[in-house]
């Protein structure tokens, strides 16, 4: 379809979408991961805003060896109730045997300022914001830091510990899918015949680590060798295939792909295909693979998202010995057919698929036929709309496939989800009502929090801090984390111990406790984190930071006791649903915000599914968090819908799932309307088949939108604003004074239709206001004009469009960005020895409007090489006043046989910041820099693909400093100066003369915002 798209990214290795994001990308020995966000990345150097981490003595840039995240900083200094003295004029602190810590004594209040006095200075050699503040049981503070502030802090003076706490939630509803309102007599379960019959006729597509066939969600009929005369539906052999006639009255054939502890007979009525794809995988891997070379699950993930999406009702899932009573996937008559294409590495890291095994499984699923494509997978930052998985559920989509993909686990930071084409439905996770149970203290307070192993009263016993049944030569900080080994069985037998959560895995805390005699846990977050529903080895309730402080400070008093009841006592309920804090966030970086992403919303939470066994301690369910869990929940509804309105297009369903959603919470109850949290909102099955008004969009659609991106498709479709793309959503990242946008609707329910729309600081009109449809599939369409009045410029305001009728609403999300003004061109070139150029700039103000021009200017070139698995580092000095840096790399006949990226670091008193990257698929790579701070800046390239038969990449690195170096021929531009009105569009035109037609030269267009164009001469010289 596709003749001559512009670069994509390369086949990156992607990951599980499943709690904390997992970095991605197998990177070569030595190098830094780039952004694969594409050909250039502008950013201003500024050391105000930027971090810094150490530059080694040789003057360059060391590997990272911390992700960004939240960490509690532990510093070396002993804290209040350790201290034994040493520090002038402060006797000691540390309690005597059997006394409490006394924190309001004067040495102890003393000794605080000294702590807090050195926290505040660590803190801010790295410009880190403290969260909370520790100078009791530990000495240290909690702060959320980026990769470069981490890895500083671990090389400073004075710092013990940098201990990461990753964002993995299980919190999870008792009674999952009544939550959904699919089961009972007026759930939509009812309304499709019951559990047996929900989602019978239609194929779920998975592509995922394979599944576990054993797994009762999964159990079948024997497949027989001809179709059933009684259920005509039912699938059978045909040969070597599977044969199975849908509700829609296509036919599925699949296959049961042999291997690895798989064979022919492991496929029934219920797992109708089972196949593999991971030759490339397995290929890079070498002797790090651990995986059954056939559609066998060995880590679990796929059985999981699959059982949450259709697997069979009634299954009792009972987890180390816990009955957690029946389970069942949201579509529990569907059938399943399995796509294995994500893999194992005995390197955590590396497990995942490569690019081209994960189009063959789609490839395969849509020659296949199944309905629906569920794709828990995520890159390690946002694919572009046109990488060659996205084109892939493109087709997909346009053979009626629907596709239900996860936003990613990197929230809660802004413009960090992946999967954001418009064709796939893009899911955010968010919580359900929490296992619960309630610490119950000897002087009579309650603290609820969350648990699944208090199934019954514990206690009253002996409450107690870890560090105070310590062994004597346990480090104290480490018997506060209840790290292995550092309990005195002597001291802790019979007791529930309080244990400080950091460093060592949760469940390893609860597995020390009872090691040492222990008979119940309360775990406390030192600082506010997630709370997490683990499956631990003695009763445990998990507080967060609020409730979980005063119960440790109640542990260090003398006497003290404690009981763990089941379930939530208190009378303050918890607030669900809440987006989880790892979700992904938009906006799109990839649709320039104009293209609304995540989708909608659904539980990812502590979702308790079937599991396999081989990698999960001989569990067949467990509890798993993550956007992950959240795609699966769509999946089965929309096998709900293809059941219900199998002539339904995949975007007819998403928009009907979209506008009867509903608005998720925040932590304190509520309501939340951030769009680039929940997308129209948590989805509300009991709504879903009632959704009036549908937004649909197909193949002309589709290519008008990559068009409209700037892409060539070669098919002639006309090029149409992302923006005006139809969708149940509107969204601009870059409104100049106002934006008009089309939408077309088809009614489902016929009637008269209002519209209303408000986004604060906005004007919004809607024409016609009035829809009216005399008959079902009507097709009617109106234009939404947004015209900015007080909003801010570059913030985002979000609102909505709702249309009321027909006895109900249809609710769609709006997100606008206003600017000062858009240039039609980012870059513009002149060749030869001069020339001139003209472009339009969009003013979005009124007032004075500057337009100066600064170069051109020559630059720097250095011949260089790297292999596929080096770095070259080039030092660049860029002088004051300059208004445009470029760092590039320039190969000859770059046509994507070899591959290097680009990394920019910003140097000062030995630290260095990274301020831009570039890592497409080429060897082309190029960072730009809007007014950079002067001084050195180090450029990093990075070897990550040598061409077939060569062993290295020869490179020309270039560095152009605009605005500073003298200028070079004559370059002016006009209008130099002058006003505008909001919405007027200026003619801008750059004329240059005196140039070398064989010397590339780089200039700059600055506008009144500090915006600008760059104009290329020569640039191919």
């Amino acid at each position: 379809m596709f003749t001559s798209l512009t670069k994509a990214r390369r086949p990156i290795v992607v990951t599980l979408a499943v709690g904390a994001l997992v970095v991605a990308s197998v990177l070569p020995a030595g190098a830094q991961p780039a952004s694969r966000t594409g050909s250039t990345t502008v950013a201003a150097a500024s050391t105000a805003k930027a971090t810094p981490i150490a530059v080694g003595p040789d003057g360059k840039i060391p590997s990272a060896t911390y992700s960004a995240g939240k960490y509690v900083v532990v510093l070396s200094k002993a804290p209040i109730a350790s201290y034994t003295g040493g520090t002038a004029g402060i006797p000691a602190t540390k309690p005597k045997t059997g006394d409490k810590v006394e924190v309001t004594s004067a040495s102890a209040r003393k000794y605080a300022s000294v702590l807090t006095a050195d926290q505040n200075k660590i803190a801010a050699s790295v410009g880190a914001q403290q969260k909370q503040k520790y100078t009791v049981s530990l000495n240290g503070f909690s702060a959320t830091l980026t990769s470069a502030q981490a890895t500083k802090l671990a090389h400073t003076a004075g710092v013990l510990a940098v201990a990461k706490d990753t964002l993995r939630y299980a919190d999870d509803d008792k009674v999952d899918y009544d939550y959904l309102k699919l089961a009972g007599k007026n759930g939509v379960w009812a309304g499709l015949g019951g559990t047996k019959n929900a989602g019978k006729g239609v194929v779920i597509g998975v592509i995922d680590t394979g599944i576990y066939p054993e797994s009762k969600s999964f159990a079948g009929s024997a497949l027989k060798n001809a179709p059933s005369a009684s259920d005509p539906t039912l699938a059978y052999r045909s040969g070597s295939q599977i044969v199975m006639k849908k509700a829609n009255g296509q036919t599925f054939t699949g296959k049961c792909e042999t291997g690895e502890q798989f064979t022919a007979n492991d496929c029934n009525t219920k797992l109708i295909s089972a196949r593999y794809f991971g030759d490339a995988f397995i290929a890079s891997a070498g002797s790090n693979f651990e995986d059954f070379v056939s559609p066998r699950d060995g880590e679990g993930h796929g059985t999981h998202t699959a059982s949450t999406a259709g697997g069979n009702p009634g299954v009792q899932a009972t987890v180390d010995g816990i009955d957690f009573g029946k389970i069942s996937g949201v579509a529990p008559a569907a059938a399943i057919a399995v796509y294995k294409a994500l893999w194992t590495s005995k390197v955590a890291s590396q497990s995942g698929g490569t690019t081209s095994d994960i189009v063959a499984a789609i490839d395969q699923a849509v020659a296949d036929g199944v309905d629906v494509i569920n794709y828990s997978v995520g890159g390690s930052s946002e694919s572009l709309t046109v990488d060659p998985i996205a084109l892939a559920f493109l087709s997909a989509a346009s053979a009626g496939i629907f596709v239900s993909a996860s936003a990613g686990n990197s929230g809660p930071g802004a413009s960090t989800l992946d999967n954001s084409a418009p064709w796939v439905t893009t899911v955010a996770a968010s919580t359900m009502k929490p296992y619960e149970g309630t610490v119950v203290l000897g002087n009579g307070k309650k603290y609820a929090g969350v648990s699944t192993t208090v199934t019954k009263t514990v206690g009253p016993a002996p409450f107690v801090t870890a560090t105070s049944v310590k062994l004597a030569a346990a480090d104290t900080v480490a018997a506060g984390r209840c790290t292995p080994g550092t309990l005195d069985p002597a001291l802790t037998a019979g007791k529930i111990v309080e244990c400080d959560r950091g460093v060592v895995d949760r469940v390893a805390k609860s597995a020390e406790v009872k090691r040492a005699g222990g008979i119940g846990m309360v775990l406390v977050n030192l600082t506010p984190l997630d709370t997490d529903a683990d499956l631990h080895t003695v009763p445990t309730v998990h507080l967060d930071s609020d409730l979980g402080l005063p119960a440790k400070a109640y542990a260090a008093t003398a006497g003290a006791t404690a009981t763990l009841v089941p379930g939530n006592t208190t009378k303050i309920s918890t607030p669900y649903p809440q987006i989880a804090g790892f979700s992904s966030r938009g906006p799109s970086v990839s649709n320039n915000g104009d293209i609304l992403k995540p989708d909608i919303a659904a539980p990812g939470v502590g979702i308790l599914a079937s599991i396999s066994p081989q990698l999960d301690g001989g569990r067949t369910a467990d509890f798993l968090s993550g956007t992950s869990m959240a795609a699966p929940h769509i999946a089965g509804l929309a096998a709900l819908f293809v059941q219900k309105h199998p002539k339904w297009s995949p975007m007819e369903i998403k928009s009907a799932l979209m506008t009867t959603a509903t608005d998720t919470k925040n932590s304190d109850g509520s309501k939340n309307t951030d769009p680039f949290a929940q997308g129209a909102g948590e989805v509300n099955p009991s709504a879903m088949f009632n959704p009036a008004l549908v937004y649909n969009a197909g193949d002309q659609d589709w290519l008008s939108y990559i068009e409209g991106l700037g892409y060539d498709t070669g098919t002639g479709a006309p090029a149409v604003a992302p923006s005006d793309y139809n969708q149940a959503s509107i969204a601009s990242g870059s409104l100049v004074s106002t934006l008009t946008v089309t939408r077309t609707v088809t009614a489902v329910k016929t009637g008269l239709y209002v519209a209303k729309a408000s986004v604060p600081g906005f004007k919004v009109t809607v024409s016609p206001s009035i829809l009216v449809f005399s008959k079902v599939g009507q097709t009617k369409s109106f234009r939404v004009t947004m015209t900015r009045t007080t909003a801010p410029l570059g913030e985002y305001s979000t609102g909505f469009l709702t249309w009321h009728g027909a006895h109900t609403t249809v609710r769609s999300p709006i997100a606008l960005q206003p600017v000062a003004l858009h240039s039609f061109a980012d870059s513009v070139d002149i060749n030869g020895t001069g020339g001139s150029v003209s472009w339009q700039v969009k003013s979005g103000i009124t007032g004075a409007f500057p337009i100066t021009g600064y170069g051109l200017t020559a630059g720097h070139q250095q011949a260089s090489s790297v292999t596929s698995t080096t770095s070259k580092q080039f030092a660049v000095t860029v002088p004051a006043g300059t208004k445009l840096a470029r760092f590039a790399t320039r190969v000859a006949n770059d046509n994507g046989a070899q591959d290097i990226d680009l990394v920019v670091y910003y140097v000062q008193n030995g630290s260095a910041v990274e301020v831009g990257t570039s890592g497409t698929s080429l060897a082309d790579e190029t960072v730009d820099l809007v007014a950079p701070e002067a001084g050195t800046y180090i450029a990093l390239v990075n070897g990550f693909q040598d061409a077939a038969g060569t062993t290295s990449t020869p490179f020309s690195f270039r560095d152009y400093e605009v605005g500073a170096n003298p200028n070079v021929g004559s370059f002016t531009v006009t209008p130099a100066a002058g006003s505008t009105t909001a919405g007027q569009t200026v003619t801008v035109t750059a004329t240059a003369s005196g140039l070398d037609a064989d010397t590339s030269y780089l200039g700059w267009v600055q506008y009144v915002d500090g915006s600008g164009t760059v104009v290329q001469a020569n640039p191919a010289k």
